[in-house]
């Protein structure tokens, strides 16, 4: 796999949060983590990004391991993320937004601007708005569009739509699969579990920081039991 955590074990502090799970996504693949709440599933993200000091286990990107790098440094070696809060600059503009996200690079980064805003024509049609003015649902996208200019080979998604209406959802989701052609890994943790795994190329059901069910999206979204337990029926 191109990005993998396995056997992750740690936490904050004393208590171990994870034991031993195992997350790993393909490059031109959506990988989702679901679960109920408190069951780790921003632990296990936070471990693959370096924000957290794992005791057990290791993390392997593109067959290189990266354990013992900080956040920067993985974000140097390809790695974005989007946090579920406090995502945007508020007091600049989307453009100035997008900007700073290609603050590592040291080429001509136009061209991927251009690749944000046909992915999202609305951030266009409002670059010279400041990113506080807008709805949830754009700001996630010039979220999302700033880690993107960062020309990332995996990208991280902490609940993208969280807050967002069903519309808004729908239109995120939809955005992601386009992304996700474009070869991409996408790892992302999703509170709407049945709408992520339909989408989901593999899925992880995390309970009390151990995989439960580890399946594509549509076998997990077919597993009676995971449906009983996790999707509501």
């Amino acid at each position: 796999m191109f990005l993998i955590g396995e056997n992750l074990t740690g936490g904050y502090g004393g208590a171990d949060i994870l034991k031993g799970c195992t997350i790993g996504v393909e490059k031109g693949e959506i990988a989702v983590i679901v679960g109920p709440n408190g069951a780790g599933k921003s632990t296990a993200m936070k471990a693959m990004l370096g924000m957290l000091n794992i005791r057990e286990g290791h993390v392997l990107l593109g067959g290189k391991d990266i354990t013992k790098l900080s956040p920067q440094d993985r974000i140097a070696e390809g790695v974005a993320f989007v946090p579920q809060t406090s995502n945007v600059f508020p007091g600049m503009s989307v453009e100035e937004n997008l900007e700073m996200g290609a603050f590592l690079r040291r080429d001509d980064f136009r061209d991927t601007m251009e690749e944000v805003y046909g992915l999202f024509p609305i951030l266009k049609e409002k670059r010279h708005q400041m990113a506080g003015e807008l709805s949830g649902g754009q700001r996630q996208q010039v979220a999302v569009g700033r880690a993107l200019m960062t020309k990332p080979s995996v990208l991280m998604l902490d609940e993208p739509t969280a807050g967002v209406s069903p519309i808004v959802m729908d239109e995120l989701f939809d955005r992601i699969l386009e992304i996700r052609e474009t070869g991409v890994a996408i790892l992302m943790v999703e509170q709407n579990a049945r709408q992520a795994l339909n989408i989901a190329d593999r899925g992880y059901v995390l309970v009390t920081g151990e995989n439960r069910f580890t399946d594509t999206g549509e076998a997990l979204l077919n597993n009676p039991e995971v449906r009983k337990s996790f999707l509501g029926g």
